[in-house]
């Protein structure tokens, strides 16, 4: 744990949220972070039709939508102000997993701005801890 951490309540380590909450379970339900994805990264996605559905070819999946319980676990897992780590998270326990990426971690779609998990990111992270504050504030 860097010293910063140790200035955070919590442990560093994503528990930020439940130190809040004063150890209330009011995390949001897979339902409510899919669809807050939905409206704010779907709708304006470049493969999506502009109101949330999704437009990719034929044979291919999206990476959101695969890896999405992956996803929130490895933005859980994490609480900086940078997004670095939380990329250090989504490598480890999503791109190590997908099938788009070899054995040495290349990867052509990510590489090719084709990943929309990759090109979006920093905005999922953001709508997943936007939906966590609004539960929390409603809880």
């Amino acid at each position: 744990m860097t010293p910063a951490q140790n200035l955070l309540p919590g442990d560093g380590r994503g528990n930020l949220y439940l130190f809040l909450n004063r150890g209330r379970r009011t995390m949001p339900t897979d339902e409510e972070y899919w669809d807050a994805l939905q409206r704010k990264i779907c709708a304006k996605c470049v493969d999506g039709d502009g109101h949330g559905g999704c437009l990719i070819a034929h044979g291919r999946d999206c990476a959101i939508k695969t890896h999405f319980p992956q996803i929130i676990e490895s933005v859980n897992s994490v609480f900086s102000p940078s997004v670095e780590p939380y990329v250090e998270q989504l490598r480890k326990r999503v791109c190590a997993v997908c099938t788009s990426q070899s054995s040495g971690g290349e990867c052509r779609l990510r590489d090719e701005t084709e990943c929309a998990l990759d090109r979006y990111f920093p905005l999922i992270v953001q709508v997943i801890e936007e939906t966590q504050l609004k539960k929390r504030l409603q809880g």
